[in-house]
């Protein structure tokens, strides 16, 4: 057997831990649960456990049972909150440090010399929500029936992909599986850990095997039935989900591994509260042998509102967030109500490299605007135009420090260049580049003029839901003003702000930029590789995602980071690693495609002061993702 590196050790070790506490415990389950037992509605908890089901040693202490936890939704488009919450539940995970990949729904894995093939153990007698067998055939349905159907997947996600072949899979036994690359892929174990890469565990073929047809000949006949879907990959989309969907919460009919459920009250247009109860087959124990999760219910509020988020929170109406809650600006008047609330804060520490990152579109559709922002003295000028330390006085209380994009400089991958250059607020110069770059025409108002005579101007939306980007936005629409360029934005429900940036329709785009503490779990901001994050250049992501078939070829530069992408993925040598991913960086350094405005301040989160075994300080990434890795389904109320 061959581990690569430290984390499968790591993994190890978790493995006879857990295996070790098994041999004397009696299970023990909700109330709830025993009377749906005695009911005869439900089978009695030892038979709906896995023969080895994962042993979790809370952080505080063994919990006790019930009660509903409060959190919310910031509109129709928030479904990677339900998930942080109930957790990725995949094949592996992070440990609550963020330093180690562990076991999960896999209970261990072993990885062959070259890091071509990596074989994983499932858990005998692990169970659906429904309390159908999970197996090595779920796994399988999705590598044969999904990964490498061309129809379902044209384009193969690229955490599934080596040298442009799609991963490949074998059943041993009924819980074993192999997963087969065409080359060595040793970061593979810690794209598995990340939210992303549930796909092998997420699908039940005996619920999903219906909206297919290789299992279904008549599903035409669904899809007819169906209003807005066009073929059988939309329909399967629709009934059981994706990743990174809405719909994925939406159906209460499909089958899941995760410790709550979706109930009626789904995530669906128009719902005004997701209403999730525990999976009675939940695959988890603590050290007493109690099932987990300890919470009954878990209650979302949808409101496209922060404000009304805020009025939530103070009122103590919010058990555990910190997702638009974390603004600065709303900490004074949260801290004001604590008592009154019966809440406390908890800290988070952001893995982002800047809070607001500004992603002017490379691959813009008018050719002229393309050419001036494909100028990097334009963007050089564009970036010391802007005042960041008045930016960060009015918008960010004072918190902050003017940054680009990159890893922190505590990091090993820190770069200087790509942290800190162009951060100098300089407008005479700013001047003076835009000038030589052949925008010195103006027009009556003073606006700066293209080479086909329209405004050098941008039309911004951001996400409404961050209104701090939107008070930055207006500093920066009057700074730029100054040296002749035009700014309007206005704030957008995020699936208008998505579909304008897939569609490549837009000027710039701001989101926060991840990679301060994570650099090589989401390269998004130094490499077009991310289809709604690469804003920069969605079509040269498509371009990369489809091994070339699609999009738009990129430069030399940005083909080059993807040559050391690839090789990157290969090595499972730390070392080597460090370095391609250095020169990834030098290379986004020189060609500075994005502009960051300011480091993310550091984050505080609201929590019940009534609910335990939540850390009084994690990490805050959309990788982690928090607070999933500390295990939700751990915490408990204390009684009154």
């Amino acid at each position: 057997m061959k581990h690569v590196g430290r984390l499968a050790r790591t993994s190890a070790v978790a493995l006879l831990c857990s295996t070790t506490a098994l041999f004397a415990m009696d299970f023990s389950e909700a109330p709830m649960l025993t009377e749906m037992v005695e009911a005869g509605q439900l089978p009695p908890v030892e038979e709906r456990l896995p023969a080895n089901p994962e042993v979790i040693t809370p952080i505080e202490s063994v919990g006790v049972y019930g009660g509903t936890i409060r959190r919310a939704l910031g509109g129709s488009n928030d479904h990677n909150s339900i998930l942080r919450f109930v957790g990725p539940q995949g094949l592996v995970r992070w440990n609550p440090e963020f330093t180690a990949v562990v076991p999960n729904v896999a209970e261990a894995w072993e990885v062959n010399e070259d890091a071509t093939e990596f074989t994983f153990t499932l858990r005998e007698g692990m169970k659906w929500s429904d309390g159908e067998p999970f197996t090595a055939d779920d796994v399988m349905f999705f590598v044969e029936d999904l990964l490498n159907n061309e129809e379902f997947y044209p384009n193969a996600p690229a955490r599934f992909a080596i040298e442009g072949e799609r991963m490949q899979a074998e059943k041993i036994d009924d819980t074993t599986v192999r997963f087969t690359f065409a080359g060595p892929y040793g970061t593979f174990m810690n794209e598995l850990a990340t939210p992303l890469a549930q796909e092998p565990v997420i699908w039940a073929k005996h619920y999903c095997q219906q909206f297919h047809p290789t299992y279904n000949p008549n599903v035409q006949d669904l899809v007819d039935a169906t209003e807005a879907v066009e073929d059988w990959a939309a329909l399967f989309r629709l009934r059981c989900g994706e990743v990174e969907a809405p719909n994925r919460w939406s159906n209460p009919d499909r089958p899941t591994l995760d410790p709550w459920v979706v109930t009626e009250q789904a995530y669906t247009a128009g719902a005004t509260q997701v209403v999730m109860e525990r999976n009675p087959y939940f695959w988890q124990v603590d050290t007493e042998g109690n099932q987990l999760p300890y919470i009954d219910v878990f209650n979302n509020i949808v409101s496209q509102d922060n404000q009304a988020l805020l009025l939530e929170a103070i009122a103590g109406n919010i058990d555990l967030q910190r997702r638009r809650l974390d603004g600065l600006a709303d900490r004074p008047v949260i801290a004001e109500n604590r008592d009154a609330g019966g809440y406390e804060f908890y800290n988070l520490t952001p893995s982002a490299s800047n809070d607001m990152a500004i992603h002017l579109n490379m691959t813009h559709k008018d050719p002229d605007m393309r050419a001036a922002i494909n100028d990097r003295s334009v963007r050089e000028a564009l970036s010391i135009a802007i005042d960041r330390e008045e930016i960060i006085d009015i918008v960010y209380q004072g918190v902050g420090e003017p940054w680009q994009i990159g890893a922190v400089p505590e990091h090993p991958l820190y770069n200087e260049q790509l942290g800190r250059q162009h951060t100098e607020y300089d407008p005479d110069r700013a001047n003076e580049l835009l000038d030589a770059a052949g925008l010195d025409q103006r027009d009556g108002e003073g606006f700066r003029l293209l080479p086909n005579g329209e405004r050098f101007a941008f039309n911004v939306n951001y996400s409404a839901e961050t209104t701090r980007w939107g008070d930055a936005l207006e500093i920066i629409r009057e700074q730029w003003q100054e040296i002749g360029v035009d700014v309007t934005s206005s704030g957008v429900e995020r699936s208008i702000y998505y579909s304008r940036g897939e569609a490549n329709e837009h000027d710039f785009m701001v989101w926060t930029a991840p990679g301060g503490l994570d650099p090589t779990l989401s390269p998004r901001n130094v490499m077009a590789v991310h289809p709604q994050a690469s804003w920069f250049a969605i079509p040269w992501t498509r371009w990369y995602l489809s091994g070339g078939t699609e999009g738009e070829e990129p430069p030399a530069s940005m083909q080059r980071r993807y040559e050391l992408f690839e090789e990157y993925k290969a090595t499972g040598d730390p070392a080597r690693q460090q370095e391609l991913f250095a020169q990834i960086h030098q290379i986004a350094a020189d060609e500075f495609e994005v502009i960051g405005i300011t480091k993310a301040p550091q984050m505080t989160g609201v929590k019940n002061t009534r609910l335990r075994n939540v850390p009084g300080a994690m990490p805050a990434s959309w990788m982690y993702p928090d607070p999933a890795p500390t295990l939700p389904q751990t915490y408990f109320f204390a009684p009154e």
